[in-house]
């Protein structure tokens, strides 16, 4: 799960996060003073304090695949340089969606200003000087990552069920859980190439489905479901409302597949030894419990589970083994027992499998 960045200096002036900064500051300055001139733009941490007394802006994430700032109430995200516009838009539409309210966090509108009550529709996306895609949000208060044991396992199972369940309300792309699994073993082989270590990593991952790969359509049965795409806590704020309930975020890989990938991640960890059994188990009762479409309603749910929680599990590995490597030390504990996994995975003969 992703921790909040706090930067100890203002983003750098023309960088992305400064571009990005300026528009949440813009956003966050409509919200704490309605009524006022535009906020002033970012300034140097050392330069006189600006009148208006809106919060500095933090980074929150810089990845490859998304820039992340906040001032105050609002975050501001530049999404992937390759994210398919009308793929996004669409996504951007189904969080604003009424039919998801209570599920999704809805966004902002695109251009700066005070949010209008209740979900609306953000329109085309604005974007950066480079032409990413900008997407303005309300700030929602993420899980402790200092405090496993008040993790909302029961609340994210509720929502992914609740989401599983909705009919789409317009047209949406495939979900990406398959494409992004394929980005990390392409990842995995650029930082590590020929490098036996990822052998089993390798055999594990071609030993999946095309589906389960990107290389195909899910199989009929299980695909046009609305699905998240990259489930894990990270992805779980409080509502900003007072005594606000948990909502989904991150809706960048976001449509329609099978659900299963949606607990594919939990299953992973479980299957790995990295989640308790009483905590998966509370997990997977209360999915059930909400009439969620991934599974049966009881008996052995793994006959669903398995394909997308292997492919979980090797895209776990892959990544784990690309950033080892481009910090240049060995994988840590937990990153050893997912690649354990997925050699473990890679001995089981395909007539074994589900």
């Amino acid at each position: 799960m992703e921790r909040e960045r706090h930067d100890e200096d203002a983003p750098a002036p023309g960088s992305l996060a400064h571009d990005l900064g300026t528009r949440a500051r813009a956003a966050a300055h409509a919200v704490l003073h309605p009524g006022t001139v535009t906020a002033p733009a970012i300034v140097p941490r050392t330069a006189p304090p600006t009148p208006c007394g809106c919060p500095r802006p933090l980074v929150l994430a810089d990845r490859a695949d998304g820039t992340v700032v906040r001032c105050g109430p609002v975050v501001a995200k530049a999404h992937a340089p390759d994210a398919d516009p009308a793929g996004l838009d669409a996504r951007l539409a189904l969080a604003a969606s009424p039919a998801l309210a209570g599920v999704l966090l809805p966004p902002l509108p695109g251009s700066p200003g005070p949010p209008a009550p209740g979900p609306r529709a953000p329109g085309p996306a604005a974007r950066t000087r480079d032409g990413r895609a900008v997407s303005l949000w309300p700030y929602g208060e993420p899980v402790d990552p200092d405090d496993p044991d008040a993790a909302p396992w029961e609340e994210a199972a509720g929502l992914l069920a609740r989401l599983h369940l909705t009919a789409p309300p317009h047209p949406l792309p495939p979900m990406r859980g398959p494409v992004k699994a394929a980005l990390a073993v392409a990842r995995m082989g650029a930082a590590r190439p020929g490098e036996p270590v990822t052998g089993p990593v390798l055999a594990a991952w071609h030993a999946l489905p095309g589906w389960a790969r990107g290389e195909a359509a899910a199989p009929p049965r299980r695909a046009g479901f609305l699905c998240h795409g990259d489930l894990h806590l990270g992805q779980l704020v409080r509502d900003p409302s007072p005594y606000g309930s948990w909502l989904l975020i991150d809706v960048d890989d976001a449509g329609l597949g099978d659900p299963a990938w949606d607990l594919a991640r939990p299953a992973a960890w479980y299957a790995a030894g990295l989640l308790a059994p009483d905590v998966w188990s509370r997990f997977l009762a209360a999915y059930r419990a909400a009439g969620g479409p991934a599974v049966p309603a009881s008996g052995d749910p793994w006959a669903h589970l398995d394909v997308p929680a292997r492919a979980l599990t090797v895209q776990t590995a892959a990544l784990a083994l690309a950033k080892s490597a481009a910090e240049q030390r060995i994988p840590d504990e937990v990153e050893q027992m997912v690649i354990d996994a997925c050699a473990r995975m890679a001995a089981v003969p395909p007539e074994l499998t589900a």
